[in-house]
């Protein structure tokens, strides 16, 4: 089976078998995958993971023993393995479990291979009328909509986006969904150019008002994006972190007891809703795709997606 194999460097393998899938898995032949910050970042030793990299992924059931009516069945698939057992999957935050392996990122191989191996419940069907090109984007999708599973968003309040890259570009489409004034911090060009139409205002941090929002999410990877996002927040106002920094965080906490700051970390999300945003066409992420490339490509599909300029870079795994 041909992949791509991150371990003291990220290379291309022929020759690693086709994977078994457990009691209650599935046997995925994938057909599309995507790269995305994590990968890059995995790449620069974000965290120590060794084995096949990638986790946006759509592909199509080919064996399932428990399930032999799912084989055909074109899926995509949440990432987080959990073990059914501890005190967050008793409690019904298997997200959260504390065993936790986590596709292409933690313990488990991924996406960007031929076939992957994952649990039935983790399977959604992808609708007939939802083509891989933008089925390959669930994952993040989903991610996007956990920001208002976490908290109510009315039409009238005032929103900022911090970080126009590949999740801040779908944050923005799902807030605007929301009918809030949604204001962007894009700093390039073709970041403002696909946020056309969606965001109310694109902006450069040195426009951001400070106070101004009641709700801002950060989401630019950069820890100086969490200063901006604190200085744009009005007393009282909410604070949703998308990004995860390598390393440590200055924060000044006096001034979040003092302007009774909400601060809330947001995570993976729910599969189903971002597949009926996508079915009904009330987001299209197809415009954020700057290349595409075969699985025998893979280690420059990576290097094009962390090129400057280049937001989503497409995998084909078939």
């Amino acid at each position: 089976m041909k992949a791509i194999w991150l371990d003291h460097e990220v290379r291309l393998r022929t020759d690693l078998p086709e994977p078994s899938p457990a009691a209650g898995e599935a046997l995925v032949r994938v057909r599309l995958a995507g790269v995305c910050s994590t990968d890059l970042a995995l790449l620069d030793g974000y965290y120590p993971f060794s084995g096949v990299l990638g986790h946006e992924f759509v592909g199509e059931i080919t064996a399932a023993e428990k399930a032999p009516e799912r084989v055909g069945e074109r899926v995509v698939g949440a990432i987080n393995l959990s073990c059914g057992h501890c005190s967050e999957c008793r409690a019904c935050r298997p997200s959260h479990c504390l065993n936790r392996a986590v596709l292409g990122i933690k313990r488990h191989d991924g996406a960007f291979a031929e076939y992957l191996c994952l649990p039935l419940g983790n399977l959604h069907r992808v609708p007939e009328t939802v083509p891989d090109s933008a089925a390959v984007f669930t994952e993040p999708l989903a991610a996007a909509l956990q920001i208002p599973e976490q908290v109510h968003i009315t039409p009238s309040a005032r929103v900022l986006v911090v970080g126009a890259g590949r999740l801040g570009q779908l944050i923005a489409r799902v807030l605007a969904l929301t009918g809030a004034e949604l204001d962007v911090v894009a700093r390039h060009a073709h970041q403002r150019q696909r946020l056309e139409g969606i965001a109310t205002r694109c902006l450069q941090e040195s426009e951001v008002a400070t106070g101004g929002y009641d709700l801002v999410v950060e989401a630019s990877g950069a820890p100086g994006g969490f200063a901006l996002a604190r200085k744009a927040l009005r007393p009282r106002g909410t604070l949703c972190l998308k990004s995860t920094y390598r390393g440590e965080v200055a924060v000044d906490l006096s001034s979040l007891v003092v302007d009774e700051i909400r601060v809330f970390g947001s995570r993976c999300g729910p599969f189903p809703a971002a597949l009926r945003l996508l079915e009904r066409q009330h987001v299209d992420p197809t415009p954020l795709v700057d290349a595409r490339l075969p699985l025998a490509e893979g280690v420059h599909a990576l290097r094009r997606a962390a090129e400057p300029g280049v937001l989503k870079a497409l995998i084909d795994c078939h």
